[in-house]
């Protein structure tokens, strides 16, 4: 199975386990569940904050709200990684 994690996970094709490849499937794994989680809460936030009385569709001020909604949790979700990705950093450093 070619980039799934099928039965040759962290396999490096002589059948022997590759720990450095088990290692980054595991991150890969991680980082999607996180992507996953982001747009979960973003989606239940925004629609919480924006959406009176769900119906068929959206009016152009919901369509408004959910989008400006959706920009601003990015902002502060980039700008709390950064932070949090700087502060890592720095504690490597001083380590």
């Amino acid at each position: 199975m070619e980039g799934g994690f099928g039965s040759d996970f962290g396999s490096s094709g002589s059948g022997k386990l590759d720990p450095g490849l088990i290692m980054e499937q595991v991150k890969v794994q991680i980082a999607v569940a996180n992507a996953q989680e982001l747009l979960q809460r973003m989606t239940d936030k925004c629609f919480r904050k924006c959406i009176g009385k769900p119906g068929g569709s959206l009016d152009n001020s919901e369509q408004k709200c959910i989008a400006m909604c959706m920009d601003r949790y990015m902002d502060a979700w980039n700008t709390v990684s950064r932070a949090y990705n700087s502060r890592l950093q720095r504690e490597r450093a001083n380590m």
